[in-house]
């Protein structure tokens, strides 16, 4: 049953992540009559896709910078009418277990975790709906002043209704390039070219699943109207090789490149602009539950999910997950699984089974599905292909926070014998700076198996006990309780076989 006042834990279900996964799991689960609390590093519910101008700017219609707002304004008075405990500024640095209906969340508070008021929230499960960060994958140039990702170009124009240059090229791989080039160029900036490594044709090889999502279709033909509006010109199995200027951007050069990513000679040709907005698609924030023992999947572009099963639980019992850390789906994808966990949480905590064998959730198990067929889809057809890395020079940094190099890399592997990125962070510092390894630890994997027999590896999943980092007193300040004896980590899939490593 749901806890009353009296309980010694403070809610049912503490929600991690705003977004639209964790507003749909935390509605759906308190208006089954559970407590819940939800928390979020950001003053705002919505998440990366659904941000807010800044008050101050006055924006009249900041609707207009999204797709499907109406479906987030109707979370967010669902939120609003609940009984959910909204806690914004609260970023959560890690998860301890004493049992399977026994949780504490640690968390920090302030709009950069710098408040002295560390939270220590206690629940009978937790949601994790924590999203993901983008992937950039290095070439020359890439650290001048002027180069933006492509998640960023889109949150400077959300947040604060402004532009990162007015000759903006747009690079990397997948469906965000085209929305991040269709809103440079409605906000008035112009758009050279939108460079992409991969191709669509790959979807055809997944009919059905683009059968069965119609709506992808039309945000294509919405994008790609917009581009021809605009006289954006598309170039695909095209890359970025290198960025020239001196204090800034002043031109790109971009060349041809094969059916794996390997830039042809002779094709290169520069384009002047004055910024570069690149991503190579997301990466899943699993952090949190890789630390506990959580089991993995390596997706089709090569990140790394959690194993989720029908009802979105993770391999730990009392430990759910919806959204992006079970693979890149978007915003309606996202959604759908949070309301399906919130349900799956309710009839679990709540003891009402029949809300796991009605017609709603079975209708929420077949749109995820249908969603998660075309995630899938996307995924294999934007996957970076093994001979990217040739597109380094060996003075090009591969991890900024360190200053490390391709070729100190690439010397490590070939004369040292480190062959992956754990060798390689010990032998070179790479991955040990402020990022801790989200920005350049798939860089540097890939560097590391140039000339084995793999070609091209994935890097391992982190298992860092600390999620963002944590002032010393707010470590010495976490209560101890007793575990729970009877519990053992997930022996299945284990996720990485690297140690655990603090932000």
């Amino acid at each position: 049953m749901p806890t009353s006042p009296s309980d010694p834990y403070d809610y049912d279900l503490a929600v991690v992540g705003a977004g639209a996964a964790g507003l749909a799991g935390a509605v759906t689960a308190a208006e089954a009559g559970l407590t819940v609390a939800l928390l979020d590093s950001a003053a705002h519910t919505g998440g990366q896709y659904f941000r807010h101008p800044a008050p101050a700017l006055g924006a009249a219609r900041p609707q207009a910078l999204h797709h499907d707002w109406p479906a987030y304004a109707a979370l967010r008075e669902r939120l609003a009418a609940s009984s959910v405990k909204h806690l914004p500024g609260h970023h959560v640095w890690t998860l301890t277990r004493q049992a399977e209906d026994r949780w504490t969340v640690l968390a920090l508070t302030g709009d950069d975790g710098e408040a002295d008021e560390p939270v220590t929230l206690r629940a009978r499960s937790v949601l994790l709906a924590t999203g993901a960060y983008e992937r950039q994958l290095p070439f020359p140039g890439w650290t001048l002043p002027g180069v933006v990702g492509a998640g960023g170009v889109q949150a400077m124009l959300k947040s604060g209704l402004v532009l990162p240059g007015r000759r903006i090229v747009v690079a990397g791989s997948g469906p965000l390039l085209l929305a991040v080039a269709s809103s440079l160029a409605t906000a008035g900036a112009t758009v050279p070219a939108v460079v992409e490594a991969a191709g669509y044709l790959g979807y055809a090889r997944h009919p059905r699943a683009l059968a069965a999502n119609p709506g992808k279709l039309r945000e294509a033909v919405i994008h790609g109207s917009a581009l021809l509006r605009h006289r954006v010109p598309l170039h695909t199995r095209s890359v970025v090789t290198q960025v020239h200027g001196t204090d800034r951007v002043e031109a790109v050069t971009v060349a041809r490149t094969d059916r794996n990513w390997r830039p042809v000679p002779g094709t290169g040709r520069r384009i002047a602009c004055d910024a570069l907005a690149t991503g190579h698609g997301l990466v899943p924030q699993v952090e949190l539950a890789t630390t506990l023992g959580c089991a993995t999947r390596r997706t089709p572009d090569g990140t790394t999910a959690l194993v989720l099963d029908d009802l979105q639980r993770t391999s730990l019992p009392g430990l759910w997950a919806a959204g992006e850390p079970g693979g890149i789906g978007g915003w309606e994808l996202a959604r759908t699984e949070g309301e399906l966990a919130g349900l799956a949480v309710a009839a679990r905590l709540g003891g009402r089974p029949l809300l796991t064998g009605g017609t709603r959730l079975r209708t929420l198990r077949r749109d995820r599905a249908r969603l998660r067929a075309f995630a899938e889809a996307m995924a294999t057809a934007h996957a970076p292909g093994t001979g990217w890395t040739r597109w380094l020079t060996d003075d090009t940094d591969v991890c900024r926070c360190e200053e490390v190099t391709a070729g100190r890399v690439r010397e490590a592997a070939r004369d040292l014998g480190a062959h992956d990125a754990r060798t390689v962070k010990l032998l070179t510092r790479a991955g040990m700076g402020w990022c801790q390894g989200r920005m350049c630890g798939q860089a540097v994997a890939c560097l590391a198996a140039e000339g084995t027999a793999e070609g091209t590896v994935p890097p391992s999943a982190e298992r860092r006990p600390l999620a963002v980092p944590v002032p010393l007193g707010a470590l010495g300040s976490v209560p101890t309780e007793p575990a729970d004896p009877t519990h053992h980590d997930a022996p299945a899939e284990r996720p990485t076989t690297e140690r655990p490593t603090a932000p």
